[in-house]
């Protein structure tokens, strides 16, 4: 009777409304079989729009009874099961694949007249339903003792399931390779694969060992700090109310502390340089109060627009569950988030304004140096960024080297020769920098390195440093053994650019007449040059020093992930997919701080080196 269409040709309910289904999707299952059904679907006037997700956000809606359509695998065979939420045939984590309000009913008792059978989002299946049948056979077979009664009894059930698809299985798997790590002992060669037989518990995962002797006592403690703190229920990782987990020391607070030195040191700039009574400092420095206060509200606002968020999807999908436990999670995530507060209480203990009242711990935020805490894993911050941000900035800051020390000289002489043989190669090989992709250039070094030399250069550490959590002198001289991959990588494509800029601006002041009047004074050329054209044509390169560091971290993001880099942009990237709003909007505030001291470096440096700036910053 869906008769009525819209102007596009799709089917609409019978209020004229827009019918509109979602698949939802995730890494794990892939995407690209859907289109099919997408293509289908519109063919006989039905609109689907695929939604592809992150795992964690997946599962969260998932149970929470957010999807309209769920692609998941099977494990090749029928699963008569599946919707039914049957006890002693499926595994829990399956009950919400197909009629998950059914399942949910069945799991609490609801046939037997549970009261637990009425929590939010169970239902109970319509009497004549196959599937409700299907669990009234399935509790039979449970009941009967005889081996061969019981399969008889549970064949109904496979008619059920075979004549309603609960679930079709399009393809049989083929062998799975298992990466091992180098070291770990007793793994077995062959074991069976999947959920139900509960991979890789099957595999007897009580007898492997792990046998490295290079392992520092800080790798040992941080892996036992990791053990300890890994429970179920991320939402309770030491957050609940009067609840500690003792472990080992977690990571020094590298986030944190940056963030303070560069506020602190905003602060002493400001100090120092509003002294000299120079009105073109502190108009910057005026400046960047304001600037500052209206990015942490547009990224608050950001941060509370989406009306779900893996918050609000984990609530949902503990208050499905309806145990006390679960309740109990439920109102520590309130209070640690402070979700009864009105939204402008929130961005005031965000920013961490009421520590200024209270003097408390409990009461820091942006302005303290404390990033919140992370929606999905209820952990600091500052402790998930560990020393992302230290790496983060030194591979930034190297980049910025690489890119001066060779645009610089390359484009001086590129103006000074023009239209000569090494003028023209240089431009050409400044064009195939600009056009060649950062992250398809990672992946010709990685082949090349792997194909030539047979040595990997993905990560910033070898195998031994990646896990060690203290900083010693080997792991910096590792660090230095593996950060040049990723600065050339970066800086390619920014030389090159640089290369043209720095060319197109020495030319412009090589024909101004101060030069000519220079040469026919008698001046040596190489100090005319140095002293005054290329004192001038530096002003582009001082002036995008502020914009430099967000940009490599956000334009990096893929290069970091193709060389496996334990940088802040794959971390902000995942965030933002997993809709962990708190971790994304903190690490925005921390690119957007660090972008506004840059340019208030950029700004002194230019007053250092222009002299029209400071001659001219102080009139109207």
């Amino acid at each position: 009777g869906l008769t009525q269409r819209d102007r596009e040709g799709y089917r609409t309910f019978p209020d004229g409304s827009r019918m509109v289904f979602y698949i939802h999707t995730t890494d794990y299952t892939g995407s690209g079989p859907v289109q099919l059904i997408i293509d289908d679907w519109a063919a006989v006037g039905v609109r689907a729009a695929l939604k592809d997700q992150a795992r964690t956000l997946f599962q969260a809606q998932q149970n929470g009874l957010d999807h309209d359509i769920t692609v998941w695998s099977g494990e090749s065979e029928l699963m008569p099961l599946i919707g039914m939420g049957a006890r002693n045939f499926v595994p829990n984590s399956l009950r919400s694949f197909y009629a998950s309000a059914y399942g949910a009913w069945n799991m609490h008792g609801g046939l037997y007249g549970n009261p637990r059978a009425l929590i939010p989002g169970a239902q109970e299946p319509p009497l004549g339903h196959p599937l409700r049948r299907a669990i009234e056979v399935h509790e039979m077979a449970i009941a009967e003792t005889d081996p061969v009664e019981q399969r008889r009894i549970f064949q109904e059930v496979l008619e059920i399931a075979a004549e309603n698809l609960w679930t079709i299985s399009i393809a049989t798997p083929p062998s799975q390779p298992v990466v091992v790590k180098r070291g770990l002992r007793n793994v077995p060669k062959v074991a069976i694969v999947g959920a139900l037989p509960r991979t890789p518990a099957n595999a007897g995962i009580e007898t492997w060992w792990l046998e490295d002797p290079r392992e520092s006592p800080g790798m040992r403690a941080n892996l036992k700090r990791e053990m300890i703190e890994t429970l179920p229920n991320p939402g309770l990782r030491g957050t609940a109310a009067g609840t500690s987990v003792t472990a080992a020391a977690p990571p020094r607070d590298l986030t944190g502390g940056i963030l303070r030195w560069l506020l602190t040191g905003i602060v002493v700039a400001g100090a120092l340089l509003v002294s000299f009574r120079h009105p073109y400092v502190g108009r910057r420095l005026l400046i960047m109060v304001p600037t500052l206060l209206v990015i942490s509200v547009i990224t608050f606002t950001i941060i509370q627009m989406p009306p779900d968020n893996f918050l609000t999807s984990r609530i949902q999908e503990l208050e499905m569950t309806g145990d006390e436990a679960a309740v109990q999670e439920v109102r520590n995530l309130q209070s640690l988030f402070h979700l009864d507060d009105h939204v402008i209480v929130r961005y005031f203990r965000w920013v961490g304004l009421p520590w200024f009242l209270s003097f408390d711990s409990s009461d820091a935020g942006l302005l303290q140096g404390n990033l919140g805490r992370s929606m999905e894993t209820g952990r600091l911050v500052n402790e998930i960024v560990g020393d992302r941000i230290l790496l983060t900035m030194a591979i930034s800051l190297s980049t910025i080297l690489f890119t001066w020390a060779f645009a610089l000289p390359t484009g001086i002489y590129s103006a000074v020769r023009q239209y000569s043989i090494g003028d023209y190669v240089l431009t050409f090989i400044g064009f195939i920098g600009m056009c060649i992709p950062n992250f398809l250039l990672a992946l010709v070094m990685i082949f090349l390195a792997r194909e030539w030399f047979g040595i990997q250069v993905t990560g910033l550490f070898s195998e031994h440093y990646a896990l060690q959590p203290e900083w010693t002198w080997g792991k910096f001289m590792n660090l230095l053994q593996h950060i040049w991959i990723p600065v050339v990588v970066l800086g390619v494509g920014g030389t090159a650019g640089m290369i043209r800029v720095m060319r197109g601006n020495l030319l412009d002041e090589l024909r101004k007449p101060y030069v000519t009047t220079a040469r026919a004074k008698g001046v040596r050329p190489l100090k005319l040059l140095l002293k005054y054209p290329v004192r001038m044509a530096l002003n582009p390169f001082i002036s995008g020093i502020g914009g430099i560091f967000p940009q490599l971290v956000s334009g990096g993001a893929i290069v970091a992930m193709v060389l496996a880099l334990p940088t802040v942009g794959p971390l902000m990237l995942s965030a933002l997919m997993t809709q962990d709003m708190y971790l994304a909007g903190s690490m925005l505030m921390v690119l957007s701080t660090l972008g506004v001291f840059g340019t208030l470096v950029s700004d002194l440096l230019l007053l250092w080196l222009d002299p029209r700036i400071r001659l001219e910053g102080g009139t109207k």
